[in-house]
Formats: structure tokens, C-alpha cells, sequence
């Protein structure tokens, strides 16, 4: 198993709302093509800038790369990506999201029995 950690910092003025699209837009087609979410979770950093970030699971990085592959070849899913981006507008994501969307990939360093953690 891998796990990949997606880091968004977003603009506190538009979290509901981009919480909303990750819900309606983005999360269905992840759960459609195969990921599956381990949990999203957000903190405020400033009082104008919050930290969004999920955690995904994964059987492999190939699996992860097939997953991704099949997202972005979507044609409903790029459709509903790009009418919020319309929405919001494309001039404007720059000022929402606050940094580069960071990714990183991890390994658990649990062993393969997780009863203990129960």
C-alpha cells in the first residue's frame, strides 16, 4: 500500500465552497475510478489562510498513476472541473490557492496487523 497526501492552502474566504467542489466534484470521481479516501481534514494557519489536506490509499503507485489517468480522461468529471473554475474564475484561482498544491507519497510504517490499533 502507498498513501498520498494532497495539501491544499486556500484563501479562508472560499473554504466552503471549495470543500463543496471537493465533495460534489472531485471526491465522486476519485471513489469512481478507484481511490479511496482515508479522510480530509483542514486547520487554519492565518486568520486568512487555511490548510487543506487529504489522505488517499492506494494499492501501488501503479495503481495510483491508472486511477489519475482515468480522472483526467473523464470528460464529465474535466467538464465539472472546469464550470467551477468558470465560476470562480480561471483569473482567480491564483489568489485562492495560496502556494503550489503540495503531494507527497508515504509508506506506513505499521506492520501488515493492525488489530493492535484497536
Amino acid at each position: 500500500m502507498i498513501y498520498r497526501r494532497k495539501t491544499y492552502k486556500v484563501d479562508a474566504k472560499i473554504v466552503k465552497e471549495f470543500n463543496q467542489h471537493f465533495n460534489e466534484t472531485l471526491l465522486p470521481a476519485q471513489l469512481k475510478h478507484g481511490a479511496r479516501l482515508i479522510g480530509r481534514w483542514m486547520t487554519a494557519e492565518t486568520a486568512d489562510i487555511t490548510e487543506i489536506f487529504a489522505i488517499w490509499e492506494y494499492d501501488s503507485y501503479e495503481t495510483y498513476e491508472e486511477i489519475e489517468s482515468c480522472v483526467k480522461t473523464d470528460q464529465a468529471h474535466v467538464e465539472r472541473v472546469q464550470a467551477w473554475l468558470n465560476k470562480i474564475g480561471k483569473e482567480n484561482i491564483g489568489a485562492y490557492l495560496k502556494d503550489e498544491v503540495k503531494e507527497d507519497f508515504l509508506e506506513t510504517t505499521l506492520s501488515t496487523n493492525r488489530n493492535h490499533l484497536i
